[in-house]
This record gives C-alpha cells, sequence and structure tokens, in this order.
C-alpha cells in the first residue's frame, strides 16, 4: 500500500485544470498555485502561454508531454525531492487524463513525492453532464486507438458494455470512427459534443446512422466528445436466453461442468439460465 505523504523537505506537484475553451472557467485556486509554485510543466509551452499571459502569470514554464514523458518525469520529480514545487497542466482540462500527466503521478508515488489535483474543467464530465444520457455510470476511451489491433479490440470489449460510452474524436476521423462504432456496436443513441464551452458550442441528440449522415453533408470541425448509449442489460439477456435455447440441456449441463461446477449446482444455474424449475432440467435430464 503506497501512502501518498509529504515529507519536510520534499516540494508537492498539483494537477491544475486549466479551461477546455472559456477562460473563465479556472478557478482562483489554480491561478493562485500557478502564481506561487516554483514551475510550471506544461504539456505545449506555446499554447499555455497565452494563458499564462492572460492572467499575467510569470511563472517559469518546462514542456512536458508524450515525446519526453518518462525521461523528464525524473528530472521533475529530482526538483520536486529538492523542495520545489510544480504545476502540471494539460493543453486544456484536467492533467493526467488522456495525457502524459498519468505517469508522471506514477512516477511520484513510487519516489514517494506528494501529489494533489486542483478540479476544475474536464470535456469528457462536460459533455456527459448535457448529453442526455444515463450519467450514474459511464465508460470513458478518450480517443480510440491508432493500431487497427488495438482499436478493433477496445471496440470488441465496447459492443456488451452496458454503461454510457465517452469517446474523443478528431474532426478529420470523425466519420470513420462513427462509422466503426455503427459497424460494432449497431445503431445507437448519440449525442455529439462540439467545441464545449465556447462560442460555437454545439450539442446534437440523434443515432448513430442519421449523424453519419449529418456529417457527410456538413464537414466536422472542432474538438467533438461523442456521448454514446450503453447496451440493454434487457438485450443482452434475451441473447443469453437464446443461445441457452440453441443448446441442448445435456450441452448446456456440460458447459457448467466442464467448468468445475458440481452436478447439482450445474442443475441450478442451468433452471435459472432457462427459466425453467430444477425438477424440469432434472426430468429432461432422465
Amino acid at each position: 500500500m503506497e501512502e501518498n505523504r509529504k515529507s519536510a523537505s520534499c516540494g508537492t506537484l498539483y494537477l491544475c485544470a486549466t479551461p477546455i475553451g472559456n477562460l473563465e472557467d479556472i478557478t482562483y485556486r489554480v491561478l493562485r498555485t500557478l502564481k506561487e509554485v516554483d514551475l510550471i510543466a506544461a504539456e505545449d509551452t506555446r499554447n499555455s502561454i497565452k494563458l499564462l499571459n492572460h492572467f499575467e502569470i510569470k511563472t517559469p514554464m518546462t514542456s512536458y508531454h508524450e515525446y519526453n514523458k518518462i525521461e523528464k518525469a525524473y528530472q521533475l520529480v529530482n526538483k520536486l525531492k529538492e523542495g520545489k514545487n510544480i504545476a502540471l497542466i494539460t493543453d486544456a482540462g484536467t492533467p493526467g487524463i488522456s495525457d502524459p500527466g498519468e505517469d508522471l503521478v506514477r512516477i511520484c508515488y513510487e519516489e514517494g513525492v506528494p501529489v494533489t489535483s486542483l478540479p476544475g474543467a474536464a470535456a469528457c464530465i462536460t459533455a456527459l453532464t448535457m448529453s442526455g444520457l444515463p450519467t450514474r455510470r459511464f465508460a470513458f476511451e478518450a480517443f480510440l486507438p491508432r493500431d487497427k489491433k488495438e482499436r478493433a479490440a477496445v471496440l470488441e470489449g465496447l459492443k456488451e458494455e452496458t454503461r454510457t460510452i465517452i469517446l474523443y474524436g478528431a474532426p478529420h476521423h470523425l466519420v470513420k470512427t462513427l462509422e466503426e462504432l455503427l459497424k460494432t456496436l449497431g445503431n445507437r443513441k448519440i449525442t455529439v459534443c462540439r467545441e464545449l464551452t465556447k462560442k460555437h458550442e454545439e450539442k446534437i441528440q440523434s443515432t448513430l446512422e442519421d449523424i453519419i449522415t449529418y456529417y457527410k453533408e456538413t464537414e466536422p470541425r472542432g474538438e467533438y466528445v461523442l456521448v454514446l448509449e450503453g447496451k440493454d442489460p434487457k438485450e443482452i439477456e434475451k441473447e443469453k436466453q437464446a443461445s441457452w435455447e440453441s443448446m441442448t440441456v445435456e450441452e448446456h449441463m456440460d458447459h457448467y461442468e466442464s467448468q468445475g461446477m458440481d452436478r447439482k449446482e450445474a442443475m441450478k444455474q442451468v433452471a435459472k439460465d432457462r427459466g425453467v424449475s430444477k425438477r424440469d432440467i432434472y426430468q429432461q435430464l432422465l
């Protein structure tokens, strides 16, 4: 068990959420922290300097991104061990969500360096709350992997997902992504969110089939969050029921007994699957 405690001489890593569009969404606490820390580690310093200049923050900056995330993480940890306080910011939103910040946090825990997170904007949560889809349970997948095999594996894993699904989408890949989702998951309800918190914010609730038609006629622009309904649990039960009914009772029994279940327990489970009594199963086996 790793406990993230602060030693007397060690600095703290502050994960600072920055706006995903509207600059007014930054918190007072984040602004104060960015001014007070010794160093700001930013995903793209050219992008982050605009934010710092807007709020007149003069704290020194260094780059921390996907291509230097491990080597640079240890450099930052050494500075933290020397007593320096460091703020981590991403291009937009909360560090550690679909960005290399997660590696820096992991290494901080391994090295005994304290970490704290300053809450703020996150595109996935912003989109979910305004999607009109169930919010109690959700699965966040960020961007689908570029590698074909990995991408296919993730999509296949989402086929039986009953929770609301959240994905990020780039405009130039949007139609392809939507088509892959339709092919793998079927025609689900979807809310497409674009340019969240910005002047041209847009939310469209539709179905995968209809939204594909729309974006074939309307060029996708901006950054997208796709909020997709999960599979109906009743549909999963129907599919299971159909699969059991395609088996003989003996084959159904073999299915559970081959997994190490004793005959009595197997009969009980088979009866439950088929929605009949245990006595019915016993009679059929006789």
